[in-house]
């Protein structure tokens, strides 16, 4: 069985995630998705709205989902590789060269994002329509 894994913040769930989440199930048979921890989204400057639990069950309930696990640093991916027995790492184009550093423990894969859509527009539309009224 090949075994999948992503990463990301998850917050306002939106097409763009389930795309990749659907894409990144494609090249395997389990997919483990890693959320970012609110300590460690708070380390990197950013808010989710959602917390990490809400967003852990939210992804729980999406059918390309196997397990969803926290991400608590950046470091943990090579330990987060082995420990799950992984076989692809799936990230977004505009990651594309930063997890490199697997290839020596699986194969990585940056996958084009969905045109039009991300969290950052979302929270930037919610503003701007409230703002306006």
């Amino acid at each position: 069985m090949r075994r999948v894994i992503t990463y990301g913040t998850f917050d306002f769930l939106h097409n763009g995630h389930i795309n990749l989440l659907k894409r990144a199930r494609g090249y395997g048979e389990y997919l483990v998705v890693g959320i970012s921890s609110d300590e460690f989204n708070e380390r990197k400057g950013k808010k989710a709205y959602y917390s990490f639990e809400q967003r852990k069950a939210i992804l729980e309930a999406v059918r390309y989902v196997d397990k969803v696990i926290p991400e608590h640093n950046w470091e943990q991916k090579i330990e987060d590789v082995k420990k799950y027995n992984i076989d692809v790492f799936v990230m977004g184009d505009d990651w594309t060269g930063e997890f490199d550093f697997l290839k020596d423990y699986c194969e990585v894969v940056y996958l084009p994002r969905t045109v039009g859509i991300s969290t950052t527009k979302i929270k930037t539309d919610l503003n701007e329509f409230f703002r306006n009224g």
